[in-house]
């Protein structure tokens, strides 16, 4: 069992930065590829990013490439989000999830073992 718990949401103006943290409590964390999703209003829940067990492969949406860097602290048991040059756009919902699957592709699927329970990002124009 895994629990998650996201931190460091806000509001912050456009162009502004935000960092999230996901802290995991558990065993085993570093035998998970943890992710980072996101869900605005009215709309469905997607894929943000992810990272594999050693922190040596990372993948993005097309629409946070650039912008946004995931990264991960094992001995912490955290995975991170930094967000930069922030964009209306951005705002959503931010959820961390921890999948067993061995690849990436479960996590752009947004099949996942466990979810956190969401912290709230709000970019202002």
């Amino acid at each position: 069992q895994v629990q998650l718990v996201e931190s460091g949401g806000g509001l912050v103006q456009a162009g502004g930065s935000l960092r999230l943290s996901c802290a995991a409590s558990g065993r085993a964390f570093n035998h998970y590829y943890m992710g980072w999703f996101r869900q605005s209003q009215g709309k469905e829940r997607e894929f943000v990013a992810a990272i594999n067990w050693s922190g040596g492969f990372t993948t993005y949406t097309d629409s946070v490439e650039g912008r946004f860097t995931i990264s991960r602290d094992n001995a912490k048991n955290t995975v991170y989000l930094q967000m930069n040059n922030l964009k209306p756009e951005d705002t959503a919902v931010y959820y961390c999830a921890a999948s067993s699957g061995g690849s990436a592709s479960y996590l752009r699927r947004l099949q996942a073992d466990y979810w956190g329970q969401g912290t709230q990002v709000t970019v202002s124009s």
